[in-house]
């Protein structure tokens, strides 16, 4: 049987990358899935995809960063397919201006509060409700290893992240007498065509995806890792943050 067979999931940010490599494997796993993506013909491309390997999806223009829009795009999953039961909230990422403290522009900060943070913190303000009301179900953010480790000249990306985690432990707390379960998952560098051309400009960026233990992290390592947090094969698990990091975190 199909692990996530009658489930509806919606994932932020998977017209490429992880959240595309996500959707498609929880289409293959039987949910319904609502690609919310802020680039209209990236997510129309990945329900595409989705559709003709037999999956069941809809494609929702989605600004994770915009309150109408986000709202918006829960209300379509409820109108579309009735319920909610999962939440990625995937969108999100750190470009190559990010630096120090002292050294990262100003706006950049606010960039990636806006975008990693704050978008979290609309998906999950909406998503819950919708899940709640689904009779509940699974919230899987998205934190990084550069929340649980030292990883010089990315300080507005561990600022998010690290947030990101903390919120996730609270969420937990706050939503498991209603049914939810809230984790997230701390990818190391993943071999996106974005982080491919990070990882090329960054000395640190190039050491730190060097000291994989056991091989690079594709797009598909992370999304196994969210089947799995979506499922009730994790139905006692919340509040976590999962390392998929090729052991970087211990090495």
């Amino acid at each position: 049987m199909q692990r996530l067979a009658g489930k509806v999931a919606l994932i932020t940010g998977s017209g490429t990358g992880i959240g595309r490599a996500t959707a498609k494997a929880m289409a293959a796993e039987g949910a319904r899935v609502v690609i919310a993506e802020l680039n209209k013909a990236a997510g129309e491309q990945t329900a595409q995809v989705i559709a003709q390997a037999g999956g069941d999806c809809i494609a929702i223009p989605t600004d994770v960063t915009d309150e109408a829009s986000m709202k918006a795009a829960i209300d379509a999953a409820l109108n579309h397919y009735g319920a909610l039961h999962i939440l990625h909230n995937n969108a999100g990422g750190s470009t190559n201006v990010d630096n120090t403290v002292v050294d990262a522009p100003i706006e950049e900060f606010w960039r990636v509060i806006k975008l990693d943070l704050f978008g979290t913190f609309l998906g999950s303000r909406f998503g819950i409700p919708a899940i709640i009301k689904s009779g509940g179900g699974s919230v899987i953010n998205m934190s990084s290893n550069v929340a649980l480790m030292g990883i010089p000249g990315r300080d507005c990306y561990t600022a998010a992240k690290g947030a990101v985690a903390a919120m996730t432990r609270s969420m937990a707390v706050e939503f498991a007498p209603h049914k939810v379960r809230v984790n997230a998952i701390a990818p190391s560098a993943t071999m996106t065509d974005r982080v491919r051309a990070l990882v090329a400009g960054n000395p640190a960026l190039n050491k730190l995806a060097d000291s994989h233990l056991v091989g690079l992290i594709e797009p598909e390592d992370i999304a196994h890792m969210a089947v799995f947090l979506a499922s009730d094969e994790s139905r006692m698990v919340t509040g976590q943050v999962y390392p998929v990091d090729s052991g970087v975190t211990i090495s």
